[in-house]
């Protein structure tokens, strides 16, 4: 046994001897240092390939070696364009996911700003940037105390919408339950705008700049203005919590602020306010002004009726309906055209006494038997009989509030005049 093994020992030698080539250019292989063996050793067919001279010259590449040599450089081209692609498909995920929140955000604050951006744009006109981008600063600190006290109450309100020269405004999606509610929203807004006034007029005195002088001083001026006892303005709204009566001295005072001012628009303001008070004094109790309601609807046509059905663009169609208030304080109104089995639903902003419901306008049908057609809801505001039933200490409260900010703004703007800060900016 013994001699066995050292006879299979003596075999593997000699056979390590005969292939001691093989092994040598597997070693050394074509100068790259790979050191993996062989697929397919050669054969008795294949010639034996001889060992590489470490003197001879080098070989300079072929221009299937460059094409190898180029390869990488492609492909990190390639995998560059992809990455664009992959980019832009990163975003398109993102405003997919996460990033709808932020559209939708944008979407619902997008026409405030934008309004506000051309407001800004229309004072600068006029007024040098700086005095245009804080007169609109301003007027939109006001409406956000507007915005601040409804929430505290309640009550959904929509974005600030500002219109060049004539300020900005708030709508109420739902009308406040007393004219006391009614008047603490209008307060919100002089006294925030009053104090972002007082705020210029720091930076004023802290600055000696004649920018935020006028600031100041204008943005005083703005809420005293407001405080006119005239609808709509908010000095209306509040002396309606107070005493009605006080509508009578904004009758009086709208000619010499039209005087003083020149103002076309006060004039439609005064002029309107007048037809609002006379109305408020002399028609029944729980009726308020009108109030008009449209949306555009589409509905199928009925092959089975006759063409003379839909046409003409006066066509109406007294609509049966059903008016309902949801959870949240929206008021809706549903109808219906059974005759086209078409039925629609039109929220309203504020709870009314509905005279009609009808279909107008009518446009149609297409290639598809598509109709368009506008529904429109009438009535009447509903103004409940208690709504101007204050409590007596809601009335003194609304009352000194709105008197001592009269005060007070009458008082900062004696200062300023006196300081001679009222010289237009430069």
């Amino acid at each position: 046994m013994a001699n066995d093994g050292r006879e299979h020992e003596e075999q593997l030698d000699d056979r390590r001897l005969a292939d001691g080539g093989r092994e040598r250019l597997t070693d050394a292989g074509d100068g790259t240092g790979s050191n993996l063996p062989q697929a397919n050793p050669p054969g008795p067919d294949l010639p034996t390939p001889k060992p590489i001279d470490p003197n001879a010259p080098p070989v300079p590449p072929t221009h299937g070696d460059e094409e190898r040599a180029d390869a990488p450089e492609e492909g990190s081209r390639r995998k560059g364009g992809g990455g664009s692609w992959a980019a832009i498909g990163a975003v398109i995920a993102f405003l997919l996911g996460k990033g709808k929140a932020a559209l939708l955000l944008f979407l619902k604050f997008g026409k405030p700003l934008i309004s506000m951006a051309i407001t800004v744009g229309a004072y600068a006109i006029i007024y040098p940037w700086s005095f245009a981008i804080g007169f609109v600063a301003l007027i939109f600190v006001h409406e956000m105390g507007h915005v601040w006290v409804a929430k505290r109450k309640g009550l959904p309100v929509t974005a600030p919408l500002f219109i060049p020269f004539l300020g900005a405004a708030i709508m109420m999606k739902r009308n406040p339950k007393d004219a006391a509610t009614e008047a603490d929203i209008a307060l919100g807004g002089p006294y925030l705008g009053t104090a972002a006034a007082f705020v210029c007029y720091g930076i004023g005195v802290y600055t000696d700049s004649a920018v935020w002088h006028m600031l100041a001083y204008v943005g005083f001026f703005l809420n005293l203005f407001n405080l006119v006892p005239i609808r709509p303005l908010d000095g209306g709204r509040i002396a309606s919590a107070v005493n009605r009566w006080i509508w009578l001295a904004g009758v009086v005072i709208g000619p010499f602020i039209i005087w003083y001012t020149h103002s076309v628009i006060f004039i439609l303001i005064w002029v309107w306010f007048l037809f609002s008070t006379y109305r408020q004094f002399k028609v029944k109790r729980g009726e308020g002004p009108v109030h008009i309601a449209e949306g555009v609807y589409q509905a199928k046509a009925d092959p089975n009726l006759p063409d003379w059905y839909y046409r003409g663009s006066n066509h109406l169609r007294e609509l049966p309906y059903t008016a309902y208030c949801k959870l949240d304080g929206q008021h809706m109104v549903e109808f219906e055209w059974e005759a086209l089995s078409f039925k629609g639903e039109l929220p309203i902003d504020q709870a009314i006494l509905i005279r009609r419901v009808y279909a107008y306008q009518i446009e149609g049908p297409d290639d598809a038997q598509n109709l368009t057609l506008k529904v429109r809801v009438e009535g009447n505001v509903y103004e409940p009989d208690n709504y101007y039933e204050v409590k007596s200490r809601d009335r003194w409260r609304i009352g000194s509030l709105y008197v001592g900010l009269i005060v007070l703004l009458v008082y900062m703007m004696w200062v300023i005049q006196e300081a001679g800060w009222t010289n237009p900016a430069q």
